[in-house]
C-alpha cells in the first residue's frame, strides 16, 4: 500500500472555500480503481493548513500522478497556496487498509 499525507498551506483568503475548490479533484480520486482512501482534515492549531491523507494499492499510485484530473488539480491549487506542500509518502508493506490500535481497544 502507498501511504501519502500531504499538508496544503492555503492563503487564508482561500481556506474556507479550499474543500469546493477541490471538489473534482477529491470526487475524481476517490473513484480512481485502487485508491483505498482520500480524506481531507483541517488544522485544528493553524485554519489555512488542510491535510490530506491518501492511499493507493501498490499498483495504482502511478495512474493517480499521471492522471489528467490531478494535473488539472495542480493547476487549480497552485494560486491557492503559500508555498509548496510538505509531503510524506511511503510504502507499507503487507497492508492494505486501517488496522485497530491497539493501544486504546474499546470491547
Amino acid at each position: 500500500m502507498i501511504f501519502i499525507v500531504v499538508k496544503f498551506p492555503v492563503k487564508p483568503e482561500y481556506a474556507d472555500a479550499w474543500p469546493q475548490h477541490v471538489a473534482a479533484f477529491t470526487e475524481a480520486t476517490r473513484a480512481e480503481p485502487g485508491n483505498l482512501w482520500f480524506e481531507w482534515s483541517r488544522g485544528v492549531e493553524d485554519p489555512n493548513t488542510y491535510v490530506l491523507v491518501e492511499a493507493f494499492r501498490d499498483d495504482a499510485a502511478a495512474a493517480h500522478v499521471n492522471s489528467s484530473h490531478f494535473r488539472a488539480a495542480l493547476d487549480t491549487m497552485r494560486p491557492l497556496v503559500r508555498r509548496t506542500p510538505d509531503i510524506v509518502s511511503t510504502s507499507v508493506e503487507g497492508a492494505d487498509g486501517w488496522s485497530a490500535m491497539g493501544e486504546l481497544r474499546i470491547d
